[in-house]
């Protein structure tokens, strides 16, 4: 007799109906598992929800309050317990197919193979041995910075991760195991499974995997709130303060945060400026994040480049102590702000920052777009609740002033 298959949890003792069980304290039920079952809040430390349909599939409750759905099966005598994903990332139908095949796969542990018909046999490359290739092929398309934190992402953390595995065999089980083992690492996860994707849609080109098998399609990534953090007048002050008391001991970094307050661009933009971009009243730059970009120089912006100690027909306008690298803002940026009381203030705040006061002072969404650069006008709506309010403050005062003119109490 085989001792491959699925299990349930034996020797479980029925409580509160038919369907409740409990063994060892936990407590346990079987049910139909839906999406619907997914949802449920359960007040016991840990429950498992068993699956009526198919032996060996469950939805695990635990006491932190997540869950996970799991297969659980005997193979070779040996009770395993496979973990598939979690909801609600991970659908019940998907989990459920997810766990058909690892039923299938241990039921079919230990029986002879058929033989592999000659000439099919897979010459698809080890991950490891693939991205090499890859990257002499395709790292060219990227940006100078792109490559940099790309490299690392292929070569340390998708290689540590993959590299082992034929680059065919690499199936979506597989990329979900991986997105849950990073839950704690969930930005890190978003930036990275769109190169792994990339990757594997490259390998269907080459004829290394079938043609629409790209495991990454429809992975959803981690939600993540994008915390927008704009100054108040207030804090402005506190920060221009802060600025002063630091010019002396490190003026090429102060110069460097003052133009990033008068222009609202990105923080490599303005550290990697060179003097042949400068061009008043403008700065042309031949590629930033969104391509090549014009920034604007206000009165304001320009003083700050004029009071700039050295000028140069090129070179960087605010180079590091040996010259030939860009100024490193991090740990200056620090300093300044703990001095000037604003702990949480990152030095991208202060780009949003210029946007909400450009709404206040009643700039549309769409010029606002154009002075920071934004190539898709759904990245400036992110503001567009500042407009809002805005206009309903404008609202207010006017209806304000027409109520004292009627000699209505305000």
């Amino acid at each position: 007799m085989s001792t491959n298959g699925h299990v349930v949890t034996p020797k479980a003792v029925e409580v509160e109906g038919s369907n409740r069980r409990r063994q060892n304290g936990i407590a346990s039920e079987k049910v139909g598992l839906d999406g619907n079952v997914a949802r449920r809040k359960v007040k016991a430390k840990e429950f498992f929800w068993w699956d009526t349909e198919l032996p060996g599939f469950g939805l695990r409750a635990f006491a932190a309050g997540s869950k996970s759905w799991f297969v659980q099966f005997r193979q070779r005598g040996k009770q395993k317990r496979v973990t598939l994903g979690r909801p609600p990332e991970l659908g019940a139908e998907e989990a459920r197919v997810l766990a058909r095949a690892q039923l299938a796969k241990a039921a079919l542990d230990g029986l002879p193979a058929a033989p592999k018909p000659r000439g099919k046999r897979s010459d698809a490359p080890l991950f490891r041995d693939y991205a090499p290739r890859f990257w002499a092929d395709y790292s060219w398309h990227w940006k100078p910075s792109t490559r940099k934190g790309n490299r690392a992402r292929i070569f340390k953390d998708l290689t540590e991760i993959f590299g082992d595995q034929r680059v065919d065999a690499i199936r979506k089980a597989d990329v979900l195991r991986w997105r849950d083992s990073w839950a704690n690492r969930s930005g890190a996860f978003n930036r990275t499974i769109p190169i792994l994707s990339v990757m594997m849609g490259y390998a269907e080109q080459l004829g290394i995997r079938p043609r629409g098998s790209n495991p990454c399609k429809r992975t959803p990534r981690f939600k993540r709130k994008l915390v927008d953090r704009f100054l108040s007048a207030r804090e402005f002050n506190r920060l221009a303060a802060s600025l002063r008391a630091f010019e002396e001991s490190n003026p090429i970094a102060v110069q460097a945060i003052r133009l990033l307050i008068y222009t609202g661009a990105r923080h490599g933009e303005v550290v990697g400026l060179r003097w042949e971009w400068v061009q008043p009243p403008r700065l042309i730059l031949p590629d930033s994040k969104t391509g090549a970009k014009i920034v604007y120089l206000n009165r304001q912006a320009r003083a700050v480049l004029n009071a700039m100690p050295t000028k140069a027909e090129t070179g960087l306008v605010f180079p590091s102590l040996r010259g030939d690298t860009p100024i490193a803002l991090s740990i200056p940026w620090l300093a300044i702000r703990q001095h000037a009381a604003l702990p949480d203030v990152r030095l991208h705040d202060l780009r949003h920052s210029f946007a909400s006061i450009a709404i206040a002072d009643g700039i549309s969404l769409v010029v606002i777009g154009k002075l920071l650069g934004h190539a898709l006008a759904e990245t400036t709506e992110r503001y567009a609740h500042l407009a809002d309010e805005a206009i309903a403050d404008a609202a207010k005062r006017v209806s304000g002033s027409l109520a004292k003119c009627l000699g209505i109490a305000v």
